[in-house]
């Protein structure tokens, strides 16, 4: 499923795409967005939320510290598609974002219910 349907349909300011997280050097903050694939909340982790979302390139996993979530609760468990900003944590091939904000953008999936033509305003 993709997150942004047409090349016209405006993405998350300054999201990094899943497929380029690779480029983002360890430790850097970066901003990611996407679908809230899967939430875990393991009773062995202490508090912590993991979150994978999906991108149009990929998927991208996302720890939510105790902190974090108690700040951005109702984002963190009822958004559909989120924006984390966040810093980069990077161990051999697995890589994650370590969440500082999160923001629930799900308004922005209602505009996939716009037919096309309203979705690309007065653009030619």
């Amino acid at each position: 499923m993709t997150a942004y349907p047409t090349k016209d349909w405006p993405r998350p300011p300054a999201a990094v795409p899943a497929d380029l997280l690779p480029l983002v050097p360890n430790g850097a903050r970066c901003v990611v967005a996407g679908l809230v694939l899967v939430r875990q909340r393991p009773g062995t982790a202490k508090g912590v939320i993991f979150i994978t979302l999906e991108d149009e390139t990929g998927v991208v996993n996302v720890i939510v510290w105790r902190k974090i979530y108690e700040k951005f609760r109702r984002a963190v468990i009822a958004g559909r598609m989120l924006r984390v900003t966040g810093q980069m944590q990077r161990e051999g091939e697995v890589s994650h974002i370590i969440s500082q904000h999160v923001e629930d953008i799900s308004y922005m999936l209602d505009d996939l219910l716009l037919p096309e033509i309203a979705r690309a305003g007065d653009q030619p």
